[in-house]
């Protein structure tokens, strides 16, 4: 288990992405992210390169909402939910990468 966490906010939009993901994935604290609905799929498709296929990870929408809604599992399990519904609110991920 990890007591740190690194809060990275928004991911740039298109310049210095990839970068970003590369730095954070180097931390070995559990990263908080923030993302909109129409980026989730291609950002947890990021994730899955740069973090590693076992990864874990949390993805939330509408907190403190009525539709409030969390679901968390593999990189690949949130990749499979993402796909399969049309996510709207904004979105925070939490990545386990502690290990």
């Amino acid at each position: 288990p990890n007591n740190e966490s690194f809060f990275a906010g928004f991911f740039p939009e298109r310049k210095g992405r990839q970068s970003k993901l590369k730095q954070l994935a180097e931390e070995k604290k559990t990263v908080v992210l923030h993302e909109s609905p129409h980026k989730i799929n291609t950002t947890l498709v990021q994730i899955k390169e740069f973090f590693g296929e076992e990864t874990k990870v949390s993805l939330s929408r509408e907190i403190s909402k009525k539709f409030e809604e969390t679901k968390r599992g593999t990189i690949d399990e949130l990749i499979e939910f993402s796909k399969s519904k049309t996510l709207k609110g904004e979105i925070v991920l939490i990545i386990n990468n502690s290990v």
